[in-house]
């Protein structure tokens, strides 16, 4: 809840430190006194868009500083701080700071550590909730109206969401392989022709080199082949060099007993037969080595044309073209294991949509029961408040799938009808002023221990009421205020009498300058203010009895 308030420099106000109490606490003046003020204060505190005419007229700055007492570890509000780097201790007070140049800089803070407007907006939502004439948030929003029926029916939207994200999830994978399995698809044709040529052609790695060294070996054995084959003569032919060596050889034999030193010569002459020998044989190996065939030599040359160009058409080097077809065979392979796989997948959403519809048309009955209740609750509070004319419904209505979420399938909005045979609209376009205040009230005392912030403000609640309906008002209020901090700025006796806290708003000038100033009231001031209220400028003994008698003395 609210504890402390101080507010420096904003537009009458100089400088104003106050401290609230659990309950209901009521906030009264004459009209002018700068209530607003107070309120525009808090509200920039929490977050309000920061206007520059709120710094007081020769200042630099103005400041608004709100302490909140935050009981529970797992409060909206501690959660959203943890959410952004902001730790906050248990039992440790929470403080919202905002500052305002007059130039219209502002900057924000949480428990002094520097923050975004929007940050402290969230978590200000969760703090307090401001209703006036003119308030555009809270119960108005119908966004909340949602979140608000599911508190109050204790409606467990946890299998909805669990189920939304399960069918979220598996449509997002169908959607990726979808994609993936069209692109394929369209390469199919490409990939078919591809495989099959490649698979046709059956390139080997290592085999460009391997041709290529083969070519040259039969090309340059078609330079050498006439070289050789004089060689060849010239060595092993009838009147070739091994055949004279061989004769003489065989005439020096028949000879060489008659004369010693002609053995040295034989020897000679076997020595040159054994090395021409082993020169034929090596002459015989190097002409196989570089037979020339021109049909062979032919189909290298296709080959190595045929190797290379489909190099190049697929953009590799060709020793990388068994690879390719591999791949390409692979990709061909998973267009058909992916269709398979899509309807695989396509039943996994249609499961997971199935559950999610079963889950949130669950939700949404709960929802029904929960809004039936409700508007019975609230009808209950209506008469009282002088709106008996007036009808209250709360609309649960399908959602375009499109808009289906986490939440539900279903679109919850309150509606009223102020008079009988009137169509029903929603709050903001069809109740007044005062007629507005009342519907909340009624609303916040049927929904009340049902979430919501723990402060709630009511800004003249009471406009253009009085009576039976003030009291009853007053009732309500102190109602809520067992359960949530309540604060009031109002102008009705009968509502200020059931306050556990009573501050004065008044405006003082000492001819020069004005000031705004609260006071809270101890209880002789509270019985003089009250009597006031009923009687106007001038006291009577009547209304002092009778705000005797409001405050139960």
């Amino acid at each position: 809840m609210l504890t402390n308030l101080s507010i420096r420099n904003v537009v009458l106000i100089e400088a104003l430190d106050l401290e609230f109490g659990a309950g209901l606490g009521v906030l009264t003046g004459e009209t002018g006194a700068g209530k607003s003020i107070l309120l525009d204060s808090l509200g920039l505190a929490l977050g309000a868009r920061a206007d520059s005419g709120l710094v007081r007229s020769g200042e630099a700055q103005a400041s608004v500083t709100a302490t909140f007492d935050i009981p529970r570890a797992d409060h909206r509000a501690a959660q959203l701080l943890g959410d952004n780097g902001i730790d906050l201790e248990p039992g440790e007070p929470l403080i919202i700071r905002r500052t305002l140049k007059a130039d219209g800089g502002s900057r924000a803070f949480i428990n002094d550590q520097a923050c975004s407007a929007a940050l402290l907006r969230d978590v200000g939502g969760t703090l307090v909730e401001i209703h006036g004439q003119h308030d555009d948030r809270g119960l108005l929003n119908p966004r909340g109206h949602r979140t608000l029926l599911d508190a109050y029916g204790r409606c467990d939207n946890g299998a909805v969401s669990r189920a939304y994200m399960a069918w979220r999830a598996a449509a997002e994978r169908l959607a990726e392989s979808r994609a993936a399995v069209e692109v394929a698809a369209r390469d199919r044709e490409y990939l078919t022709h591809a495989v099959d040529e490649l698979s046709r052609f059956a390139p080997e790695p290592g085999e460009e080199a391997a041709l290529a060294e083969e070519r040259a070996t039969m090309q340059k054995g078609a330079r050498l082949a006439g070289d050789l084959s004089a060689v060849t003569e010239c060595l092993t032919g009838s009147d070739g060099g091994l055949a004279q060596l061989r004769q003489a050889a065989r005439r020096l034999d028949r000879i060489v007993g008659e004369y010693e030193p002609l053995a040295e010569v034989l020897a000679a002459l076997d020595r040159a037969v054994i090395e021409a020998g082993e020169a034929e044989d090596r002459l015989t190996s190097a002409a196989e080595a570089l037979s020339f065939d021109p049909a062979r030599l032919d189909s290298i040359e296709t080959r190595l044309f045929d190797l290379r160009g489909l190099a190049r058409k697929h953009h590799v080097a060709a020793d990388e073209l068994a690879a390719l077809r591999d791949d390409m065979a692979g990709k061909l392979a998973a267009i058909e294991g992916g269709e398979e796989h899509l309807a695989a997948l396509e039943a996994e959403v249609a499961a997971n949509a199935l559950a999610y519809r079963e889950a949130a048309q669950s939700l949404s009955d709960q929802r029904k029961e929960a809004a039936a209740r409700l508007d019975a609750a609230v009808a209950a509070e209506l008469a009282p408040l002088k709106l008996d004319a007036a009808r209250f419904r709360t609309v649960v209505a399908p959602l375009d799938e499109g808009q289906w979420s986490a939440q539900g399938m279903d679109r919850v909005e309150f509606e009223i009808s102020t008079n009988p045979g009137a169509p029903f609209a929603s709050l903001v376009k069809i109740a007044s002023g005062g007629e507005l205040s009342r519907f909340i009230l009624a609303l916040k005392v049927a929904l009340a221990e049902r979430g919501g912030a723990d402060t709630l403000i009511f800004d003249e609640i009471d406009r253009g009421v009085g009576g039976a309906v003030a009291s009853a008002i007053g009732d309500r209020l102190a109602r809520l205020a067992q359960s949530n901090q309540i604060l009031v700025v109002t102008h009705s006796p009968q509502v200020a009498a059931r306050g556990a806290g009573h501050m004065l708003i008044a405006k003082a000038s000492d001819g020069t300058v004005t000031r705004t100033g609260v006071h809270a009231l101890n209880d002789g001031e509270r019985r003089e203010e009250i009597a006031r209220m009923l009687s106007g400028a001038e006291i009577t003994v009547e209304a002092r009895a009778q705000a005797e008698r409001l405050l139960g003395v």
